[in-house]
């Protein structure tokens, strides 16, 4: 994976691009496509993630299919934990 750090809008010393690289690997990751009006060349997607610390991340981002940007980080929030928690108990 190749994320595009360049111009970030949002703080990256609230959640560092390790944290975030770290939630996009993590095996349980669950990634979503949203329902939304965006063109397929606008599209955003969703990663919930921990990072090797075991910090809850959630990401928004849009690829080419080879580059990431990461729009937005930040905790997951409760209800998001939850989900993430649920989808990785169906798997076993």
């Amino acid at each position: 994976m190749d994320f595009d750090w360049l111009d970030v809008t949002f703080d990256l010393s609230k959640v560092t691009p390790k944290e975030i690289e770290e939630a996009f690997e993590d095996p349980f990751a669950v990634r979503l496509i949203p329902e939304s009006g965006y063109g397929e060349d606008e599209a955003r997607y969703f990663c919930l993630g921990r990072s090797v610390g075991g910090r809850p991340l959630f990401n928004v981002f849009w690829t080419d299919g080879k580059r990431y940007r990461v729009l937005m980080s930040r905790e997951m929030t409760k209800e998001e934990e939850g989900f993430y928690e649920r989808r990785n108990a169906q798997l076993v």
